[in-house]
């Protein structure tokens, strides 16, 4: 028979050059066959290894145990494990990484594990570039959390700021708003002195919102101002604003004119609120236009709405800056080596209350040097037939008066709330510190204690708690009046036996009617 040349492999051999790993060993690891492929990826003859060596030994000390605790009863349990990763110890090179699957059989009545195994150091690198990511994204992670911590810590010291500052301010408000209301209350007949009490008034009430709004900065950060709506008279507001604003306007030698509806034109808005948009406008206007320029004011009716304009003839707006004007800390680079030129929130302030009054803000320009215009709509209120107001006094005292006695170690504050609540028919006792005013208490039994939180001694919390468990004490009428007025202070107040909480300057009105016996008054 001629020679004839074998064509294929034989079974043999095509198992030793696999493309993957292949080897068998007993139930306790012992190796008994391995293919080409395997041996040379570990660096080890077949004969090195059969008999002589157990898979475990071939492992790293991780690999290790985890082929004790995990592959070993597995197999025992169910026979099979698949895509097991581990590092596997080469003689020549460093470590393996493998993939492997294995099977259990009988063969001659005896348990052999059958292994087939591949090299996924590609994989291996993959996860590890992954493990490190992963590492990296906690480490990013961590670092937000303690920028997030460190940023509510600087919140809350803000906010503990911005409260001591309110209480600090409002200390001098209230004697002021006290002399006002006695001023109020008298016969006035010189027109300067009237001229100057309503300025003074004025501008007591708009420094008293401004404090306000102090201790709601995260609110209005938040789109959560709320606005305190009244029925007002549009000219009456753009009379304020233009007074408010004319020494600014003065000063730069600017002629202003106005040109403002003859007759009322009522809105439902905050008037504190709205003149601010509006001397913002103002003065605005008059920072950004050359001394000497002109600034124009006026007000018309446009169907259901009042539009309210300030033009000026002042260094102007590039086209593409007209909205941005109104984004928070926005300045126009033609207007950088201005000092006066502020923040720049005045804008973004002016476009967030227009859109909580119901209406809207925009600007308008030709370009630089060509001058700005500003352009506020505001629905006008379905009660503008009502043209007029009472003027403001306190409700008479109802029968007699009642026994007050006033506890505040701000004296003019003390002093001032006195004269103006004797002359509403009641009967005054006034202390300047927690301890006398206990005393005082004591002594008096009055109907109605008006006491101050910070005081000297103590404070006024516990000056409350020691009156209520007083039999005297029982049933007076406790009244917080205080320049701290955050939520948490009102709960501190009612806890420490007040019956109402005031924050400094009182409103006078609300404490008559309470002072007087009226149902339904709300002073939490």
């Amino acid at each position: 028979m001629a020679h004839q040349k074998r064509l294929l492999p034989t079974i043999s051999e095509t198992l030793d050059r696999a493309p993957c790993g292949l080897f068998t060993t007993t139930k306790d690891g012992t190796i008994v066959r391995a293919n080409e492929t395997f041996c040379r990826w570990i660096g080890y003859r077949e004969a090195e290894l059969v008999g002589l060596r157990r898979i475990q030994d071939l492992l790293t000390v991780g690999g290790r145990l985890l082929f004790e605790a995990h592959v070993a009863p597995l197999l025992q349990f169910r026979n099979s494990v698949a895509e097991v990763k581990v590092d596997i110890v080469s003689r020549v090179g460093p470590v393996v990484p493998i993939l492997f699957n294995v099977s259990r059989t009988q063969f001659d009545g005896e348990d052999i594990d059958e292994f087939a195994v591949l090299v996924v150091a590609e994989r291996h690198q993959y996860e590890l570039e992954l493990l490190g990511a992963r590492r990296n994204a906690e480490q990013a992670l961590e670092a937000r959390s303690e920028a997030e911590n460190a940023l509510r810590e600087v919140n809350r010291r803000k906010d503990e700021f911005l409260a001591t500052l309110a209480h600090e301010l409002r200390n001098p408000l209230a004697p002021m708003r006290n002399v006002l209301e006695m001023l109020s209350l008298k016969e006035l007949v010189d027109p300067q002195i009237i001229w100057g009490r309503e300025v003074f008034e004025r501008q007591v009430r708009h420094m008293t919102r401004l404090v306000d709004d102090l201790l709601e900065m995260s609110r209005i950060t938040q789109g959560k101002l709320e606005l305190r709506r009244e029925n007002i008279d549009l000219v009456s507001v753009l009379t304020g604003a233009v007074e408010n604003s004319r020494p600014l306007v003065l000063a730069a030698s600017h002629e202003l004119t106005i040109a403002i509806p003859g007759e009322p034109v009522m809105l439902d808005a905050d008037p504190t609120r709205l003149s601010q948009m509006i001397q913002n406008l103002l003065d605005n206007a008059a920072k950004f236009t050359p001394p000497g320029g002109k600034i124009w004011l006026s007000a018309n009716r446009e169907g259901a709405d009042v539009a309210i304009r300030i033009r000026d003839s002042g260094i102007g707006i590039p086209q593409g800056s007209l909205e941005t004007v109104f984004e928070m800390f926005s300045q126009l680079e033609n207007a950088i080596d201005r000092t006066q030129g502020g923040l720049g929130i005045g804008l973004a302030l002016v476009r967030a209350l227009a859109r909580l009054h119901g209406g809207s803000v925009a600007a308008r320009s030709d370009g630089i040097g060509k001058g700005s215009e500003f352009v506020i709509r505001l629905p006008v209120s379905e009660e503008e037939r009502i043209v007029a107001s009472k003027p403001r006094r306190l409700p008479p005292a109802s029968g007699r008066g009642r026994s007050v006695l006033i506890v505040d170690d701000n004296e003019d504050a003390a002093i001032s709330l006195s004269m103006v609540l004797e002359m509403e028919g009641h009967r005054v006792h006034v202390a300047f510190d927690g301890t006398s005013g206990f005393e005082a208490a004591q002594d008096n039994r009055p109907e109605v204690i008006i006491l101050d939180i910070g005081l000297p001694d103590t404070n006024g919390y516990e000056v409350a708690r020691r009156i209520r468990k007083e039999p005297w004490g029982v049933h007076v009428d406790l009244i917080a009046l205080t320049g701290w007025g955050q939520e948490k202070d009102r709960q501190d107040a009612q806890a420490a036996g007040f019956d109402h909480h005031f924050t400094k300057p009182a409103d006078l009105e609300r404490l008559a009617r309470l002072l007087n016996k009226e149902q339904g008054e709300e002073t939490w």
